[in-house]
Parts: C-alpha cells; sequence; structure tokens
C-alpha cells in the first residue's frame, strides 16, 4: 500500500540568466507554463512581486502559484542569478518536465534537486 500523501519537488539553481530571473512577465510566462506542463490546475492567478529589497544579496522576485493539489514558490535572486523553486502537489508530476520549464525560461548552468514523498 502506498502511503504517499504528497510529492515535493526542490531545486535549487545557480546563475540563471539575470535578465531572465528578473522580469515579471517572464516569471509569469514561466508559471503559467509550468502548470499545464505537469498538468495541474491553477487557483487564481500567480502572485508576483519582487521582496528583500533592503539586501542587495537577496533582493528578487518571489513567486507563489497556489494549485488546486497545493502550491509552486520560487525565490529569484537578481544579485547573483541564483533562485529557488518548491513544486509541492498531492498529485504526482513529472520531475523532467519541471526541468526542461526551468531550463526554457532562466538557463542555469547547475540544479541542484531535492525530492521529497511526504506522509504524516
Amino acid at each position: 500500500m502506498n502511503n504517499t500523501w504528497g510529492y515535493h519537488l526542490l531545486l535549487d539553481c545557480t546563475e540563471g540568466n539575470i535578465d531572465e530571473i528578473s522580469s515579471k512577465s517572464n516569471v509569469k510566462n514561466f508559471i503559467e507554463e509550468l502548470v499545464v506542463a505537469i498538468d495541474m490546475v491553477p487557483f487564481g492567478a500567480p502572485w508576483i512581486e519582487r521582496f528583500a529589497t533592503h539586501d542587495k544579496e537577496k533582493a528578487g522576485i518571489s513567486l507563489c502559484q497556489m494549485i488546486e493539489t497545493s502550491n509552486i514558490t520560487g525565490h529569484f535572486c537578481e544579485n547573483n542569478g541564483n533562485f529557488y523553486i518548491d513544486v509541492f502537489s498531492c498529485k504526482p508530476f513529472d520531475n523532467d518536465v519541471v526541468l526542461q520549464v526551468v531550463n526554457k525560461y532562466f538557463h542555469p548552468t547547475k540544479i541542484r534537486l531535492h525530492f521529497i514523498s511526504r506522509d504524516a
């Protein structure tokens, strides 16, 4: 019997393209394509805002897209191009598809992937 309640993909991405990670419209296009590509249903519009402006090292766009089965979040550091994306869902999804969409929109030099099966 499978006791998995949810699936959590965490991506630590190194040196993405600064122009791409700093563009709200690019981030919006990314999340809209990702939701469709991994067969999720968005719940409302994505929330995309620039945060941490008090700290040059951490300043950048943050993203939250609620989906019917949980959420997709991210933060993009404009200083060095590093960014972090989490996909959490009780519905299974294809990690490779997530990686393809991330590479298409942000072109990181390296991605460190962590995948967790969740169950209380």
